[in-house]
C-alpha cells in the first residue's frame, strides 16, 4: 500500500479522522487548513502536522500533498472537491459527499474526467464487519432476501445555532446520520425503484426524523430510519428466507455481527466482533483502502461506486422534498 501524503481541509471530525490515520495505518497528514488560524495551528501542533495554510486554495496546490480530505459542512463539500479534482489530487469527501445529487454527479464526473480517485468517506464500507456481510450475501446463506432495515438516530439538543439544526450549514436528521442507513439499504438492495418518506420538519427549517420506505427491483423491502431527535439503536438486519444477518450497534462503527440460520426451532448463530477500536478509528480502513485503491489506479471504490453514491443522494433528495411538506415536531431550546 503506498504511503499517501494527507491534506485536511477542517478539523472536527477531521480530528477524529488524523487520530485514526496516524495511530493505525502508514499514512500520514502533512498539511491542514480550517477557518480558525489558532485552532488550526493548535490542531497541527496536537497531530505533528508540518503544515498550516491560510486558505483552502493554498492546501490544495500545496506540492506535497497528494490526496485531499474535505471534511468541512456538507455546502462546502462541492465547490472545495471540484477545486482539488482540478488541481490533479486526488479527493477523499465526507459523508455525504454533497448537498445533492446533481452535485454528486458534477464532483464523481470530474474526477473520472481527471483521472483522480474520488471516494465518499462511508467509512462503514471498508470495515472488516462489511466485508463479512458482503461474504455472507455472495455466498447465498441467507437465502432469499425479502427485508433489509437499518437506523442510525440520537436524541441531540436544540441548539437553533448549532449546525445540525442550521438548514444554511446542511442541517437535518437525513444529510447528517441518515445517510449511513440508507446507504447500508443500498449496499444489499441496490438503488430503490421508489421513496416513500414520513417524518417530521423543525422550527428551523431541517428535517427533524424520517423513515423512508424503500422497495428493491426483485421485490425486497428496505427500511432505513433516521432523526436527530430520537433514542435509536443504530442497527442494521438483513432477514432472509434461510436465516437472518444482524449488525450490532453501532452497525456504523466497528461492532459485531451475527448470523442466524435454521428453522423457527432449530435456530443457530454465531457471532464475530471486531477489533476493540474506538468508534471513529475505524476510519483507517478506509484511508487504507483509498491509498490502495491509488495504487492499483483506480478513480472510484469497488465497493462504492460513483453510481451508488449518487444514488443514495437521490434517495436522500426524495426524501427531504417528501419530509418538508410534514408537520414541525414540537421542540424546546436547551
Amino acid at each position: 500500500v503506498p504511503v499517501m501524503r494527507w491534506g485536511v481541509i477542517g478539523t472536527s471530525i477531521g480530528d477524529s479522522f488524523v487520530h485514526a490515520v496516524h495511530t493505525h495505518t502508514a499514512q500520514r497528514v502533512v498539511a491542514v487548513a480550517a477557518r480558525d488560524r489558532p485552532r488550526t495551528a493548535a490542531f497541527a501542533a496536537k497531530h505533528g502536522i508540518e503544515a498550516v495554510h491560510d486558505s483552502v486554495s493554498a492546501l490544495i496546490d500545496d506540492p506535497n500533498v497528494d490526496v485531499v480530505y474535505v471534511a468541512t459542512p456538507h455546502p462546502l463539500h462541492h465547490e472545495q472537491a471540484l477545486e482539488a479534482i482540478s488541481a490533479g489530487k486526488h479527493v477523499l469527501i465526507e459523508k455525504p459527499i454533497a448537498m445533492s445529487a446533481a452535485e454528486a454527479e458534477a464532483i464523481t464526473a470530474a474526477g473520472r474526467a481527471a483521472g483522480v480517485l474520488v471516494m465518499e468517506a462511508m467509512w462503514t464500507r471498508y470495515l472488516p464487519q462489511s466485508d463479512i456481510v458482503r461474504q455472507v450475501l455472495a455466498a447465498g446463506t441467507l437465502g432469499r432476501v425479502d427485508v433489509v432495515r437499518a437506523d442510525f438516530g440520537f436524541s441531540m439538543p436544540f441548539l437553533p445555532e448549532h449546525r445540525l439544526w442550521n438548514p444554511a450549514l446542511g442541517g437535518g436528521a437525513l444529510l447528517d446520520a441518515g445517510v449511513y442507513p440508507i446507504s447500508f439499504v443500498s449496499s444489499v438492495l441496490g438503488p430503490p425503484v421508489s421513496v416513500t418518506a414520513h417524518g417530521a420538519m423543525t422550527s428551523t427549517g431541517v428535517d427533524a426524523r424520517a423513515d423512508l420506505l424503500l422497495p428493491s427491483a426483485d421485490g425486497a423491502t428496505g427500511i432505513a430510519s433516521t432523526s436527530i431527535v430520537t433514542s435509536m439503536p443504530v442497527t442494521a438486519e438483513i432477514l432472509g428466507s434461510a436465516g437472518r444477518l444482524l449488525v450490532h450497534s453501532p452497525f456504523l462503527a466497528p461492532s459485531a455481527v451475527t448470523l442466524t440460520v435454521g428453522g423457527l426451532n432449530d435456530e443457530q448463530s454465531v457471532t464475530w466482533a471486531d477489533d476493540p477500536l474506538h468508534w471513529h478509528d475505524g476510519m483507517a480502513y478506509e484511508a487504507t483502502a483509498f491509498a490502495h485503491y491509488v495504487g492499483d489506479g483506480r478513480v472510484e471504490s469497488p465497493v462504492h461506486s460513483h453510481a451508488e453514491t449518487v444514488s443514495v443522494m437521490a434517495t436522500i433528495d426524495d426524501a427531504r422534498r417528501q419530509v418538508a411538506a410534514m408537520p414541525q415536531v414540537e421542540l424546546v431550546e436547551n
